[in-house]
């Protein structure tokens, strides 16, 4: 689903248009004194920084007491802010409420699963469902919007932060029951949905049904499935109810909230249409060595979320976090290449947690573009380049990305594929989604990340690594896929119906007739796991299988490669559908097989990797984002490549010919002459 043009048009857009790529971060003017304030709008100027986001955590002094006002230290703020040329991105500060909230209206704090009721002294402390706490939260929200609707600095709207709690409450009890009667009218239905024949779980009366809170033993998976629903929807309600007090108030800025990737607290894509601008926190570890490839793809899902068109990151750090139990900083490189990845996968805009370094508190020792030891420092010239880094490329601000190569993932899938009671806890949709993402990342090819919902039409390869649950209107998408395009299936994929419930024989559910086979047994492998061995010249697919394997039955589908071992002997592991488009891969394979396996497809898509003016090694990471050619260097020691023609360094403007260096976790962006 496209997101929203509430404000009128491509949101994003009409900010960068004047503005170029924005640049900047979380700004806690609060948490310093006055004299300080015009220093730091200072400062970012020097750095290129044109956006900051205000106010996040600003509502305890916003409202030091229930009632109370005080915007005269944020008027002040923004009016600094604007005579320096700063936008401002202006938060309701909703996600910390004010420790005389939680004092005075316990009812406000969330309960955990095992009936425990939080305290304050963190954030988040809140209840999604809390009526106080919706009140007070669209209150502040209608007064700052009334207060600063017009305000020349602000251009943007952030609700909240990081929505992703969680409570089970008695007052969520009563809302999830509310919101069960929904989708299921009566009990007949709900009892019938989540099969609660099972272990006598059968309920005479909506007063029985609770969340899933803590129990003796595994929980009915269909509880726990809506309950994920209903807490995406209810945060979904708390961000709508604020966004719509800020418009009623006025204000006719573009509204945003951050999401953070692939996170399983909510469905993003349920979110995407009531968004002016999608938007994304995004942390990859530089101690990781696959944070390069599981950061493009979470852009890659944020570009997905938007339709094809830019997106905003909006937090990374810019050297070290707080939160991790050993905290690697990043070199300049790095962080560096982190800015400009995001950039390559559609961002028009990096922002950093956060411009000046809190002296106290949690997260005094998360890194900063300012950090403590002031602007002599390497963090702080490292984000003066990036600045300069980011005003060379203000060209490509607004434009988009088209994939021809589509990856299918969805979070109800996520969510009941990583539950207990399944055949391995180890097969985990996300990991087998960055499996097969990998080598496409590798080749350099645009990938979309959608569900089984989406419009599928237009996508030559249709990959589904572990799409366990599916809809029926997924699987009619999916038939209707095959013969415009190629479609591959992984294992454990088009097994569950929307509740959770295993899909009637034959698997994979909806497409086994055109498969030519089905699934007949789930297997776990042991230690050793399987080998592959290719059926047939001209597959390459050999290897070895490991964590989770299908038996399959074939009934006119070709067979690629077999399995040897794990008592698999001779079965098939990799089939062909009779006269159509559709691949089957039945287990989980090693990194090698793996891009074998992403090679057949793409040459059955007929899908070329994508020209570049670079020859060499493959170890450069490559991304195309309109006329300009990112490479990356995501190794420890320089690589050099050779230009097939000149080209241009989009970064400095020299002309590149003949040999090209890449240094160690750096990046090069080449613009062809």
């Amino acid at each position: 689903m496209a997101p929203s043009t509430r404000a009128g048009g491509n949101a994003l857009a009409r900010l960068t248009s004047v503005r170029g790529l924005l640049y900047g971060g979380d700004y806690a003017p609060e948490q310093w004194p006055a004299e300080t304030w015009r220093e730091d709008a200072q400062l970012m100027v020097a750095a290129g920084v044109n956006l900051v986001t205000v106010n996040v955590f600003g509502w305890s002094r916003i409202e030091p007491a229930e009632g109370e006002r005080d915007f005269a230290w944020l008027d002040e703020v923004l009016d600094v802010l604007h005579e320096w040329g700063i936008a401002v991105d202006l938060a309701t500060p909703t996600a910390s409420p004010p420790p005389w909230l939680a004092s005075r209206y316990p009812e406000t704090r969330p309960v955990t699963a095992d009936g425990v009721r939080l305290w304050h002294g963190s954030r988040n402390h809140f209840c999604p469902t809390s009526v106080v706490y919706r009140d007070r939260a669209r209150r502040i929200a209608t007064d700052l919007a009334a207060r600063y609707a017009d305000h020349p600095a602000v251009v943007l709207w952030h609700v909240g932060n990081e929505f992703g709690q969680v409570c089970w409450c008695d007052g969520c009890a009563a809302r999830f029951r509310t919101w069960l009667t929904t989708r299921y009218r009566d009990l007949e239905g709900l009892n019938e949905a989540w099969g609660t024949a099972f272990w006598g779980q059968r309920y005479s009366s909506w007063e029985q049904v609770v969340p899933p809170r803590a129990a003796p033993y595994l929980p009915n998976p269909g509880t726990d499935l809506d309950f994920r629903r209903f807490t995406s929807d209810m945060l979904l309600q708390l961000y709508t109810e604020q966004r719509d007090a800020i418009r009623g108030a006025g204000a006719a800025q573009p509204i945003t909230t951050n999401f953070m990737g692939f996170f399983p607290g909510l469905d993003p894509t349920t979110w995407v249409g009531e968004l002016d601008v999608v938007s994304d926190d995004s942390y990859p570890d530089p101690a990781d060595p696959e944070a390069p490839v599981r950061a493009a793809l979470t852009h890659d899902l944020m570009r997905s979320l938007a339709d094809g068109g830019p997106w905003l990151l909006m937090e990374q750090a810019v050297s070290a976090v707080n939160w991790r139990e050993h905290n690697l900083p990043k070199t300049a490189e790095q962080m560096r290449s982190d800015a400009l990845r995001a950039i390559a996968h559609g961002s028009d805009g990096v922002l950093s947690f956060q411009w000046r370094a809190s002296a106290s508190g949690a997260e005094r020792f998360h890194s900063a573009m300012l950090p403590h030891a002031g602007t002599d420092t390497r963090v702080h010239r490292a984000v003066r380049a990036l600045g300069a880094d980011l005003r060379a490329l203000a060209p490509l601000a607004g434009t988009p990305i088209t994939a021809r190569i589509a990856l299918l993932f969805d979070w109800p899938s996520w969510w009941t594929a990583t539950r207990r009671g399944l055949p391995t806890s180890r097969l985990d949709p996300l990991e087998q989604l960055l499996a097969w993402y990998r080598p496409l990342w590798r080749a350099g090819y645009a990938v979309d990340i959608v569900t089984g919902e989406a419009d599928l039409t237009g996508y030559a390869l249709l990959l589904a690594p572990t799409l366990h649950t599916v809809t029926d209107r997924a699987l009619t998408n999916l038939r209707s896929a095959v013969g415009t395009g190629v479609l591959a299936l992984g294992p454990f994929t088009a097994v569950a119906d929307p509740n959770g419930a295993v899909r009637p024989a034959p698997l994979p559910a909806g497409l086994a007739d055109l498969l030519g086979a089905q699934v007949e047994e789930w297997c776990p492998l042991g230690p050793d796991g399987a080998r592959l061995t290719a059926r047939g010249a001209g597959t390459g697919l050999r290897g070895h299988a490991h964590t989770f394997a299908e038996r399959l039955r074939p009934h006119g589908a070709t067979v690629l490669a077999t399995f040897t071992g794990a008592d698999l002997d001779g079965c098939p592991a990799v089939l062909r559908a009779p006269g159509a488009d559709l691949f089957h891969l039945g287990a989980v394979v090693d990194e090698e097989t793996m891009t074998t396996w992403i090679g057949l497809l793409t040459g059955a898509a007929g899908l070329a990797p994508p020209e570049s003016p670079v020859t060499g090694p493959a170890a450069l990471e490559t991304a195309r984002r309109g006329d300009h050619l990112f490479l990356f260097n995501p190794g420890s020691t320089p690589v050099t490549t050779t230009l097939t023609h000149p080209c241009t360094d989009a970064l400095t403007g020299a002309e590149r010919a003949g040999e090209l260096t890449v240094p160690a976790a750096g990046a090069v962006v080449l613009k062809e002459t």
